[in-house]
């Protein structure tokens, strides 16, 4: 088994407006960032601009917040919208961000999902397929312009001539494509992808994905040992698993369903972290449900993370 590996996956925003005024989310931000920071090797942002949650920070900006502040671990998207920020500026933003960071940039990418959130901003929102095929080209022309002064480049969607990107990121930032689509969204990973990124899935499927994954490295001959596999794991962990299913309440009825979260006491979560890390899962990107009272990240400090040193 790899060596396994935990970041951190704070949130951007909050159901409870009224609860937590935006000073209020920053301070509390910060709190937390501060524990997490001395255990957990990165720290990563989700990149909504509206869900359930109508509070929402944008992603960059608090990533950026997070470089400044925390000088240490990796910084990661999880994941970027392709549709929400023009490809070159984004390779341009990256590059800056990678410089800043002095290396520590995780690019985080997808072709994105969430049709409300799209139509809400006005953006347009093609089937999943354009979508697939844009998230690809953009990513080709990153590269581009990433490690060529000035690049051109001509796609079907997006088109640059004679474009600078000064000073370009040396090293170039890590992509991680999320995303499990058998047919195309695997496919980039196998093709474009140094990273891999997921959500939870029944370990049957999970193990299938990984298995579909292996099969169009061997496609495109790509080595699937030299793609690291991720996955976002939301969790809510208490002392014992009575207080964590009170807690959890209807979130953990479906544990079928896509994203579904962990619920149970720690010795639970070891076994289960070490099933997922068994089919080849080695860093997990943590969310923890009891923001922004950081006890149960803290039994995870001091219960879990032993387990894996």
């Amino acid at each position: 088994m790899n060596h396994i590996e935990f970041g951190y996956n704070p949130p951007s925003g909050t159901r409870g407006i009224e609860r937590f005024p935006a000073a209020t989310f920053v301070r509390d931000l910060q709190d937390i960032l501060d524990v997490a920071c001395q255990s957990f090797s990165s720290l990563w942002v989700s990149d909504h601009l509206m869900t359930a949650e109508p509070f929402r920070m944008e992603c960059w900006t608090q990533l950026t917040w997070i470089a400044a502040r925390y000088p240490g671990p990796m910084l990661g998207t999880i994941v970027l919208a392709n549709s929400y920020r023009h490809p070159p500026l984004m390779a341009k933003m990256a590059a800056s961000l990678q410089t800043f960071s002095r290396g520590r940039l995780i690019l985080g990418y997808g072709a994105g999902w969430l049709e409300r959130e799209y139509r809400a901003y006005g953006y347009e929102f093609p089937p999943a397929s354009v979508r697939i095929e844009q998230m690809v080209e953009a990513l080709q022309l990153m590269r581009a312009m990433w490690t060529s002064s000035p690049a051109t480049f001509h796609g079907v969607y997006y088109h640059i001539e004679d474009a600078y990107c000064e000073p370009r990121p040396d090293p170039p930032p890590i992509i991680m494509i999320g995303g499990d689509g058998e047919q195309r969204t695997l496919r980039a990973v196998a093709e474009h992808a140094d990273w891999w990124n997921n959500v939870m899935r029944p370990l049957p499927i999970q193990r299938h994905k990984l298995e579909v994954l292996e099969q169009h490295c061997r496609d495109v001959r790509r080595d699937y040992a030299s793609i690291r596999k991720t996955l976002t794991r939301v969790v809510y962990l208490a002392p014992t698993r009575s207080e964590a299913e009170r807690w959890a309440g209807t979130a953990g009825v479906e544990p079928d369903r896509p994203g579904a979260p962990f619920v149970g006491e720690p010795a639970a979560l070891i076994e289960h972290l070490q099933e997922l890390a068994a089919l080849g899962f080695d860093l997990f990107q943590m969310v923890f449900a009891g923001f922004p009272d950081s006890a149960d990240l803290r039994l995870f400090v001091d219960k879990v993370l032993p387990a894996f040193a």
